[in-house]
C-alpha cells in the first residue's frame, strides 16, 4: 500500500472505533430515557452535524448537475431510508435495555452478512465463500446468543431483527445512491428517523429534563462525533482506500463495541460467548471473501452509513 492508502485504511479503522464505542454511549442512555428519546434527539443533532458537509458540497456541485438531480428523488431516497433507519434504529436501542454493547455489536455486524443473501432478491449473484460466511456466523450466533435452555434472550433477539433492517436500509442507500448526493440523503433519512422517533417517544414515553441532563454526554457522541464526525472521516478516507481494505476496517466496529463494552461498562463474556464473537466476525469476513478477493465491494458495505451504531 502506498501512503495515501495506509492513511486512508487509519482513517477507516478510527471510523469503525468511533461507531463501536458509540454502542457504549446508546447503552449508557437506555439507563436515563427512553429509547426513542434517545434516538430522535441522536439523530437530531446528527442532522445538524452533516449541515456543514451539505454546505461545502452545495458549492463544490455545479448548477447543471444541481439541476439534474431530481428533488422529488431525493426527499423519497430520503424518506424511505429514513423509515429503515428508524426500524433498525429502534430495535437496536430497545434492544440494548437487555443486552450489552458487545454483543450487540457483533449482533449488530450481521448486517454485511444479510445484505449480500438479500442481494438475491434484487437479482444479484451471491458466491459460495457468502453461503459459508452466512453458515459461520449462524454457529457463531448460537455460541453468542442461544443459552443452556435453547432460546435467545430478547435483547438478543431484538438486535437480529434490528439487523435484517440495517441490511435493508444499507440496500436503499445502494440504490439511491447512485441518483442522488450522498449528503442530501444522509441529511433525509436522519431527518425521518429523528421525526418518527421523538413523535414515537411523545406517545409511548415520559420525556423529562433531569433524564437528559444524564445523557448530555452520551447523545454527543452518539448524535454528533458517531455520525457527523465520524462520517465526515469515513467520506475523506474513501477517497484513496481500496474498497476491499475498506470492508475489514468497518467490520472492525464490531470488535471495538466489545472492547468499548469492557473497559466502559465492565461487560464480560463467557469464553463460549467470545468463541461466538469469533465466529459471527470470521462469517463476516467470508461472506465478503469475493470482493475482498477481486478488490471491489459487490455488497455495498462501503456505504454502511454512518447509523447502524450512531
Amino acid at each position: 500500500m502506498n501512503k495515501e492508502e495506509v492513511k486512508s485504511s487509519v482513517l477507516l479503522l478510527l471510523t469503525a472505533a468511533i461507531w463501536g464505542f458509540a454502542f457504549v454511549a446508546q447503552r449508557v442512555g437506555t439507563m436515563h430515557v427512553g429509547a426513542f428519546t434517545f434516538t430522535g434527539l441522536r439523530f437530531a443533532l446528527g442532522s445538524l452535524s452533516i449541515l456543514p458537509m451539505l454546505l461545502i458540497s452545495a458549492k463544490k456541485t455545479d448548477e447543471e448537475n444541481e439541476r439534474a438531480e431530481d428533488r422529488k428523488d431525493v426527499i423519497r431516497a430520503g424518506i424511505m431510508a429514513g423509515c429503515a433507519l428508524f426500524i433498525g434504529a429502534s430495535f437496536q436501542q430497545i434492544g440494548l435495555i437487555y443486552t450489552t454493547a458487545g454483543k450487540a455489536g457483533f449482533i449488530t455486524g450481521l448486517y454485511i452478512v444479510f445484505v449480500p443473501v438479500f442481494g438475491i432478491f434484487l437479482k444479484q449473484k451471491t458466491q459460495a465463500s457468502t453461503w459459508l460466511g452466512v453458515f459461520v456466523a449462524i454457529i457463531g450466533l448460537y455460541f453468542l446468543s442461544v443459552n443452556e435452555g435453547f432460546y435467545i434472550e430478547l435483547g438478543d433477539l431484538l438486535e437480529i431483527i434490528g439487523a435484517v433492517f440495517w441490511a435493508i436500509h444499507i440496500l436503499i442507500i445502494d440504490h439511491f445512491a447512485k441518483k442522488v448526493s450522498v449528503v442530501k440523503l444522509s441529511l433525509g433519512q436522519f431527518i425521518t428517523c429523528s421525526a418518527l422517533s421523538l413523535t414515537a417517544a411523545f406517545i409511548f414515553e415520559k420525556i423529562s429534563l433531569e433524564a437528559l441532563s444524564q445523557i448530555i454526554i452520551p447523545l454527543l457522541y452518539g448524535g454528533i462525533l458517531s455520525a457527523g464526525v465520524a462520517y465526515t472521516i469515513q467520506a475523506i478516507a474513501q477517497k484513496h482506500a481500496r474498497p476491499s481494505h475498506a470492508a475489514v476496517a468497518l467490520s472492525m466496529e464490531a470488535v471495538f463495541a466489545s472492547i468499548g463494552g469492557l473497559l466502559m461498562l465492565n461487560e464480560r463474556m463467557a469464553l463460549r460467548g467470545y468463541t461466538g464473537c469469533a465466529l459471527m466476525l470470521a462469517g463476516m469476513l467470508l461472506s465478503q471473501y469475493e470482493s475482498l478477493a477481486k478488490g471491489k465491494n459487490e455488497a455495498p458495505i462501503e456505504i454502511v452509513n454512518q447509523e447502524k451504531s450512531s
